[in-house]
């Protein structure tokens, strides 16, 4: 009877949690954000919001039905997005139980529908020659054999990213067994792209070409012009359905130096580089910073400050995605989780506003999921993978508030016309004789 009683405990205190994430400072009943934090994210920007994603998010389809009759009730559902919500897969396979694991693989499909997949050449390969690519290879943490994870989001439809061919931090990126020697890295970077193109060819349908090469001078020793060169040889090796991506700059940081990442890049494509999304990563990673952007006193993610940033890199005219994210709880109260959920779900709403935005990836999904030196309390899951209030927070924009439903009535001229979000739909009626009807359209 006990047990029982704190089941049903559990379960009203996670209603209850869910219930109190606001939406804006007049429901803010329980002061989880300070009113200078709602002061920033006011109804007015709120609105401005609404408006992006109503004008940016949404298309008007119309649709000939010829041979269903007037009057007849069609159903409307969304079953996928054209949007990207993705999370990074890496610690696949990796978590305490099988049913922990089995929850894990199941966030992706409900509630991402892209995955990004660790590539990162230090612990691929860590012994030349002999790369980690198959089930059975040796166990490395937040790093598993990538051919599972190819082959599981292939079989669910998840969009996968390989992340990343070459990664510009030389400390995390490469084998130790890589030489001080720029010409021989040369050959060795392109012998790599092309190893990657050759066993997953389009099986994989974005790569970030190379990670954060901004930076280079304290980033060690790289081959001259390596960032050029890697999108050259990544465009000669994978196919052309393939596409390749930039990723670069934290939103905390400078604007100058966003500034230079769309220079950067805009240099890239004038010399013909083939560019296909340009990423920009957002990394709440200390609790102290939670805490201040709930009191309000975190300048560095102002609303306005986030859109300027962003309109730096619309000035290299490719889609923007956000390609990292990690909010970070203050602590792991009910409180603490709760202001996770707030910062979640603003930065999201804005996000999805914006008109060149089009991918936003969650970082470590789980709690204690991230690298070293990483919050371990980040997740949109706990360390025993039960939903957090951010959790609840994606799931109602992605899968209820951003998905649109709902049922009509075919108009005399045998034509539904309707709004909604862009995505793939099914319509379902009966025919004159009473037999289920089915047809899957495409908004776009």
């Amino acid at each position: 009877m006990k047990y029982l009683v704190f089941i049903l405990l559990f379960c009203f205190s996670s209603i209850f949690i869910r219930a109190q994430v606001p939406r804006s400072e007049a429901e803010d009943v329980h002061h989880v954000m300070s009113a200078a934090y709602w002061k920033m994210w006011n109804d007015t920007l709120q609105k401005a919001i609404d408006h992006g994603i109503e004008q940016y998010r949404k298309a008007t389809a119309s649709i000939d039905l010829p041979d269903v009759k007037p009057g007849t009730a069609i159903q409307v559902k969304q079953l996928t997005h054209s949007f990207l919500f993705g999370g990074n897969i890496f610690v696949y396979g990796q978590l305490a139980t099988p049913a922990m694991n089995s929850k894990y693989e199941h966030t992706f499909g409900t509630l991402f529908n892209a995955a990004t997949i660790p590539f990162y050449w230090k612990t691929l390969e860590p012994e030349q020659g002999k790369p980690r690519f198959e089930a059975g290879s040796s166990y490395v943490y937040r790093r598993p054999p990538t051919d599972p994870i190819v082959d599981f989001c292939n079989q669910k439809g998840i969009m996968t990213k390989g992340h990343a061919l070459v990664y510009g931090l030389r400390l995390h990126g490469h084998p130790t067994w890589m030489p001080d020697d720029r010409n021989i890295m040369d050959s060795l970077f392109c012998r790599h792209i092309r190893q990657l193109a050759q066993r997953y060819g389009d099986r994989i349908k974005l790569w970030d070409v190379v990670n954060e090469p901004i930076d280079q001078a304290n980033r060690g020793l790289m081959p001259d012009d390596y960032t050029f060169k890697c999108f050259q040889w990544a465009r000669r090796f994978f196919p052309s359905s393939v596409q390749l991506n930039i990723n670069d700059v934290d939103l905390h940081s400078p604007i100058e130096l966003h500034r230079r990442y769309a220079e950067l890049t805009r240099n890239l494509l004038s010399r013909g580089t083939k560019i296909d999304h340009i990423g920009i990563e957002m990394h709440i990673f200390d609790p102290l910073e939670a805490s201040d952007i709930a009191k309000g006193k975190d300048p560095y993610i102002s609303p306005a400050l986030l859109k300027a940033k962003l309109d730096c890199l619309r000035t290299t005219d490719l889609p923007i995605h956000i390609s990292e994210v990690t909010v970070c709880a203050p602590d792991t109260t009910a409180h603490g989780k709760l202001i996770q959920a707030v910062i979640a779900r603003n930065l999201y709403r804005l996000w999805f506003s914006y008109p060149t935005v089009e991918a936003i990836t969650w970082w470590n999904v789980v709690d204690g999921g991230g690298a070293s030196g990483e919050p371990s309390y980040s997740g949109i899951y706990d360390k025993a993978m039960n939903e957090k209030p951010a959790y609840a927070v994606l799931d109602g924009l992605i899968n209820k508030e951003w998905k649109t439903s709902f049922v009509t009535r075919l108009n005399k001229n045998r034509q539904l016309t309707f709004r909604g979000f862009r995505g793939k739909y099914l319509l379902t009626w009966k025919d004159r004789h009473g037999k289920l009807q089915q047809r899957t359209i495409i908004v776009e």
